[in-house]
């Protein structure tokens, strides 16, 4: 009886194992045959003889609205967990092989890619705005379509907004990749591509093509008369005593007998060249050069209206809407460095400009102990380096407690008129980086709510960085707004940089970018109660006696009457 119950037991488990080995093998062959299906699906859209594009770094899975943008770094270690994970800091995708293999990463580009047919855009359907679809053509590392200004908007880009960018920074072409990256110039500098690599529709836009991986949709923009052209981004440098040696020297120099500075700025704008010169009847137009030292300079102010020297080797000398390639360029550390350095500023202090212009005057991406997607959509790639990868020039943090602090070697700790900086971040809770309260959210029981949270905040943070901060910068955002070119040397000299005239004329003339918040829908009221402007001059008092006692200059007189 036992021989045949061992000989059954036997026989059961060797048609388990078969069992087993048959599903696998059922699975492995459909895995198979889903690869071939999909290998074949993905190959029929790739034209032949099309040449590799450019890879692009694989963004997180997942950006948070601005409002919900992490402020600690447990919040975000949940929000990794919650969302699945997040991609490893520093990790870039290999060079595609295939147009395949671009889809997939198109895909993986925030969803970028329509997925259905019906969501394709149709490269025939007319155009929704004022300008003209002039076609797809390549912008890769070997060939750049347009070179001039770069804006990015990730979320909200549109065609048309491209195009009024273009227009005011004084292009005549706008490209749109990505669907979601503006670029313009005034100069096609690359070939066509098939239509159909642009087949990316940008975020909010649907029935215009957006570009694609390595490729721009261009658009000419309406054009404007001769003098009539608004300019967004003109900065006035000053006077400059120049020998003709020295403009004959420059790539264009003309006479025009009804030459105006505005008709000079037009031509150089055209040309692709960020610096005009006038004098009278004489115009030239050059790139930015070591001549234009800011020192140098006879006179210098903000107002671009000026009467024409009488010298005739006197120049009003312009920053037109152009940016210098050498703005634009921008890495981390070739080599880790020694030292890890915070940006350290209570939210709303104005971290985000600061970073702008460093990365400007350094050309090295700035890092961040947080990860904000609606900042790295805008530019800001050290966002999602890993922080402490010392690979980034500084790190911003907003950070108050001593084991943070001692993280760090070095800080630069940015202080703000609490005033101004509660309002900031009010208004980036409730309207994002760029955007403003209404005067109903300023109205509601969340104002008072977050006065009394974040005031103490700011004068904590101050305290804290002043007690446990080692080697500490401290650097004043209304100074800083008065004296750039002064601030930015001694920011610089305090990051070891070796900083050029060029990188420096680069921060001044730019020194807004498109992260600047427009001042002009502030509350129809004071938002502060008298309670309220009690509680922080106290604080203001407290922080302005802690600087004293270290040794540091003292809070800028216009924080409170004294």
């Amino acid at each position: 009886m036992v021989a045949p119950l061992c000989k059954l037991h036997c026989l059961l488990k060797r048609a388990q194992m078969l069992l087993l080995c048959l599903g696998i093998a059922y699975l492995m062959a459909g895995s198979i045959l889903l690869l071939q299906r999909s290998s074949v699906r993905l190959a029929q859209t790739n034209p032949a003889g099309l040449p590799p594009m450019l890879s692009i770094a694989a963004p997180p899975t997942v950006l948070r609205p601005a409002e919900l943008a992490t402020r600690t770094r447990s919040r975000w270690a949940s929000f990794q967990s919650a969302s699945g994970g997040a991609p490893k800091a520093g990790r870039h995708w290999p060079a595609p092989r295939s147009l395949g293999v671009q889809h997939l990463h198109r895909h993986w580009f925030h969803n970028l890619l329509p997925d259905s047919p019906e969501q394709r855009v149709s490269m025939h359907r007319s155009s929704k705005h004022k300008g003209t679809y002039i076609g797809c053509f390549l912008h890769n590392a070997t060939n750049r379509a347009l070179g001039g200004t770069m804006l990015y908007d990730l979320r909200k880009m549109t065609s048309s907004l491209c195009q009024d960018t273009c227009s005011e920074s004084g292009y005549q072409f706008a490209g749109l990749e990505y669907g979601a990256e503006c670029h313009c110039g005034n100069r096609i500098s690359s070939p066509r591509a098939p239509e159909e690599d642009c087949s990316l529709a940008c975020r909010v836009e649907r029935g215009s093509p957006c570009g694609g991986v390595g490729r721009l949709s261009i658009y000419k923009v309406e054009e404007q008369l001769p003098g009539h052209r608004k300019f967004r981004n003109v900065h006035y440098c000053g006077c400059f005593k120049l020998p003709r040696t020295t403009v004959d020297s420059f790539p264009v120099f003309t006479f025009q007998p009804n030459a105006t500075a505005q008709s000079c700025i037009e031509t150089c704008t055209d040309k692709e060249l960020p610096l005009a010169g006038f004098r009278k009847q004489h115009c030239f137009c050059t790139p930015m050069s070591p001549v234009f030292n800011l020192d140098a300079a006879l006179n210098h102010t903000s107002n671009s209206t000026h009467t024409a020297p009488a010298d005739h080797d006197h120049y009003q000398v312009y920053h037109t809407p152009v940016l210098d390639s050498r703005c634009k360029e921008r890495m981390f550390l070739p080599q880790r460095s020694s030292s890890l350095v915070a940006l350290s500023s209570f939210p709303g202090a104005g971290n985000t400009w600061v970073r702008h212009l460093i990365e400007l005057v350094s050309g090295y991406y700035t890092g961040s102990f947080y990860f904000d997607g609606t900042l790295y959509n805008r530019g800001f790639k050290g966002e999602k380096d890993y922080w402490k990868g010392v690979r980034s020039i500084c790190v911003k943090t907003h950070e108050s407690g001593q084991k943070e602090i001692e993280m760090f070697d070095a800080a630069i700790l940015l202080i703000r008129n609490p005033y101004r900086s509660l309002m900031a971040e009010f208004n980036r809770k409730c309207a994002g980086h760029l955007g403003h309260a209404t005067d109903t959210q300023w109205q509601s029981k969340d104002w008072p709510e977050f006065v009394s949270s974040y005031a103490p905040w700011w004068t904590s943070h101050a305290l804290s960085w002043l007690k446990f901060g080692r080697n500490l910068l401290v650097v004043h955002y209304e100074e800083l707004q008065k004296s750039l070119v002064h601030q930015l040397r001694v920011i610089t000299a305090f990051l070891n940089i070796t900083m050029t005239e060029e990188r420096l004329l680069c921060a001044q003339t730019n020194q807004h970018g498109h992260f600047k918040r427009s001042g002009a829908q502030r509350p129809s009221f004071d938002p502060f109660t008298p309670d309220m402007k009690q509680m922080i001059d106290s604080f203001i008092h407290t922080v302005d006696q802690a600087l004293l006692d270290r040794n540091f200059s003292g809070l800028p007189q216009e924080y409170l009457p004294r």
